[in-house]
């Protein structure tokens, strides 16, 4: 086993760039390259913070083809630090496969502590957050009937994510499974200048986003069944 860390997995700001630690600050200077979902979006952030360090692309479409190359260069004695978008990698973001081989050829990988969007969306919807079950993106077609059914009995609180221009449809979907009196909250644009966090039941939160422009990343909580 590798006494020395070869793989950080950094999160980083969903939003507001004040919200990065010290710490992850410092090893994103410290290696020797950085993997990233999007160069250009981590590029600004690295530009921010004054670091200049090589961006290797690693997303969806690439991370296959990509992990022989980064093992590689982890063989030779490299020090690499992947990052998403924004929030933690491998959350609803590329980053499971590469850390799967990470530790099975022996490498030590280490997660910095840091941002993800669903850890405040829950505290701030002021639905019971002591249990829950954290979907992500559900499908979008093929098998997500099935899901929704199985969620209806739920009785936990349950996190979604999805894209804006989807939210009103999803959210009418949802009064199918789940009653359109079950209480939700709907976070969007979470730590940026135009926060917002809407709660009430599914009903009244379509009559909301139904009259309004949705932008942003946006994150539900639903209430479990009662």
């Amino acid at each position: 086993m590798a006494t020395v860390t070869q793989l950080y997995i950094v999160p980083t700001p969903i939003g507001n760039l004040e919200d990065i630690t010290l710490r992850a600050l410092r090893i994103l200077r410290e290696v020797d390259f950085i993997l990233a979902e999007d160069t250009r979006n981590s590029g600004h952030l690295l530009k921010h913070y004054g670091i200049e360090k090589k961006l290797v692309a690693h997303h969806l479409f690439n991370e296959h083809k990509s992990i022989e190359n980064i093992l590689d260069r982890l063989k030779e004695g490299a020090t690499c630090a992947l990052v998403s978008d924004a929030g933690t990698p491998a959350i609803s973001d590329p980053g499971y496969l590469l850390v799967r081989e990470c530790i099975q050829a022996g490498f030590r990988v280490e997660c910095l502590p840091g941002p993800t969007a669903f850890v405040p969306a829950l505290v701030n919807s002021g639905i019971a957050a002591d249990h829950f079950i954290f979907e992500g993106f559900l499908p979008h077609k093929k098998g997500r009937h099935t899901r929704l059914l199985a969620l209806a009995e739920v009785e936990t609180t349950i996190i979604l994510y999805e894209s804006p221009h989807r939210l009103v449809k999803a959210l009418t979907q949802f009064t199918e499974y789940f009653g359109e009196d079950r209480y939700a909250c709907v976070s969007r644009e979470l730590t940026k200048i135009y926060e917002e966090n809407v709660r009430g039941t599914l009903k009244e939160l379509i009559a909301y986003f139904e009259k309004k422009t949705v932008k942003g990343e946006i994150v539900i909580v639903i209430a479990g069944k009662a």
